[in-house]
This record gives structure tokens, C-alpha cells and sequence, in this order.
């Protein structure tokens, strides 16, 4: 029995198009996770939410020109959370690994923003990590947990050391994190950068980071978008980005170098679905520039 056998059970199919696991490229998990939340909690609910957003909403991309519906996408179902945090992380580093050893693109629905410490440790090292996150996760622990939504960039900075980090949209920080961003190499872009700049010139920056970077796990943590736009996210910050910034930046980064990604942090009973159907969206967005940049 494989892991992803032993680990995980159905769910409603993301998109509402499966295909086999075997004639897959992308393989969605739902990955529920919720109990390192500090604020509001509710993420152990998004899978389902976004899922069903996705039944809701058309599969054609006019940012690309494809169209979900051609693509070979498979919904795994949802990883068996346990009630302890890191056999929850090592469940989910050993499914990923079953999904990369079987040349599938994982595709990870959270949950709280804890799953990418597992997934990353499943895709390397040698992987860059990029973040759309209003903020930077680099504390060294809160609230006596030094594992949790808060310190996972940091723990992965410690324990996998990826050759480059870098996190945009970010506007909400502490002290101990500037520090700690400035003394590891860690570099961000701010919504005020970002503003000040506009989507040509931020891609310009960021591709100067990457450049030398020829694998990159992307990490969406829904509350980079403002909370007009992203009502319903765990830790939700002014003065965030908009919908079609987000889009148009993610456009840009997601090309042939992309190895697996995940998006994080809906709470989805804050709000009546619209977090949720941004969620499903860009997931979709994201998926159908993968697929060109793989595919053109």
C-alpha cells in the first residue's frame, strides 16, 4: 500500500473533471490542517469550500487561453490529520513524495500555512521557495510553539535552506523578523513596492532574484489579497493587494520552473463563499499558465 493509499481519503473532485491517477500531471490534496491557528480559526474547512467553488465557476482562462477542462488533473482527496502537528507534516512529506516519485505536480489545498514546511521537505533543497503572503513567518516561536503558521518560514529556512527565498506582499512584520530576514539572505517585496512599482517592474525584481533558480515551489497564502477582496482568511491584514495584481504577478512567475504549490489560510466561514471562489480561481489561473509555460 502506498502512502497516498494509507493517508488519504476522497473528497468532492476539484473542478469537477478527473482524470485517472495514473494519466495525471497534477495531482490536488487537500491538506486540513488547523491547529496551530492564533487568531480565527476555520482553515480545517477550506478544501471542501474551494472544491465546491470550483464546481461553481467556469474552467476557461482568458488570461491564457486554456482551459481547465483539457488538462489532466486528478483530486487525491483530503490528508488524515492528526491531532499532533508533526506527524501531520511527516504524513504529508511522505505522500508528496509519492506524488514527485510518481512525476505528478502536487497541487496542496490547506489547512493553515504550517503544510509547506511538509511539503517542502519532500521537494528539496535544491528547490527555491517563492511566498505571496502579507506576512513573513519568520518568528522563532509564538506562543511557545516554535512549529506553527507564524515560524514555518523559518523553519524551513533552518532545516531545508532553500538556494533562495522570496516573499511578496508583504506588509505586516515584527522586529525580530526584519532581523532575522536581513541576517539569513531573505528578501521581500511589499505592497507598497509593489504599488509604487506596477507588475512590469515587479517582475523585472523578481525574475532578478530567480534568475539563477532553476526549480521553485510556490506558496499562496490568501491573505496577500485585502480584506475587501479576501474577507474570509485566518489572520486577515489591511492594505493588501488586489484580484487582478495577484493574477497578473502570479502569470508572470508561474512558468516552466514550477515543481508543486500549494494555497493556504481560508477560513472559509467568515465570509459567504467569496474568499473561497478567489481561492478556486487562482488555483485555476495558476494551473492553466503551468500547463502553457509547460506545453507552448
Amino acid at each position: 500500500m502506498s502512502y497516498r493509499e494509507l493517508f488519504v481519503s476522497p473528497s468532492p473532485v476539484f473542478s469537477g473533471f478527473q482524470r485517472t491517477f495514473e494519466e495525471a500531471k497534477y495531482v490536488v490534496l487537500g491538506a486540513p490542517l488547523d491547529v496551530t491557528s492564533t487568531y480565527r480559526s476555520g482553515a480545517r474547512f477550506a478544501p471542501l469550500a474551494i472544491r465546491e467553488a470550483s464546481l461553481n465557476i467556469e474552467t476557461y482562462s482568458l488570461r491564457t487561453g486554456m482551459d481547465i477542462e483539457d488538462m489532466k488533473i486528478h483530486d487525491l482527496g483530503d490528508l488524515h490529520i492528526a491531532g499532533e502537528v508533526d506527524e501531520t507534516l511527516k504524513r504529508l512529506e511522505l505522500v508528496i513524495k509519492d506524488l514527485l516519485d510518481a512525476k505528478k505536480m502536487p497541487v496542496v489545498i490547506g489547512g493553515e500555512h504550517t503544510i509547506t514546511l511538509g511539503v517542502m521537505r519532500s521537494v528539496g533543497e535544491n528547490v527555491a521557495l517563492v511566498g505571496f503572503d502579507a506576512h513573513l513567518d519568520l518568528r522563532n516561536e509564538y506562543m511557545d510553539l516554535t512549529t506553527s503558521h507564524t515560524t514555518f518560514m523559518r523553519r524551513i529556512n533552518e532545516q531545508i535552506n532553500p538556494p533562495k527565498i522570496l516573499e511578496i506582499g508583504t506588509r505586516a512584520v515584527c522586529k525580530e523578523e526584519l532581523d532575522y530576514a536581513k541576517k539569513s539572505g531573505i528578501q521581500f517585496l511589499t505592497v507598497q513596492q509593489i504599488r509604487r512599482d506596477g507588475v512590469e517592474k515587479t517582475t523585472k525584481k523578481i525574475d532578478a532574484v530567480l534568475a539563477d533558480c532553476k526549480k521553485i515551489y510556490l506558496t499562496i497564502d490568501m491573505d496577500v489579497l485585502d480584506p475587501a477582496f479576501a474577507p474570509a482568511v485566518q489572520n486577515p491584514e489591511p492594505d493588501g493587494l488586489d484580484m487582478p495584481m495577484l493574477l497578473d504577478l502570479l502569470g508572470k512567475v508561474c512558468d516552466r520552473r514550477i515543481v508543486a504549490f500549494d494555497l493556504v489560510e481560508v477560513a472559509p466561514h467568515y465570509d459567504k463563499g467569496v474568499t473561497a471562489i478567489q481561492a478556486a480561481k487562482t488555483i485555476f489561473e495558476m494551473l492553466c499558465h503551468i500547463e502553457k509555460a509547460r506545453t507552448g
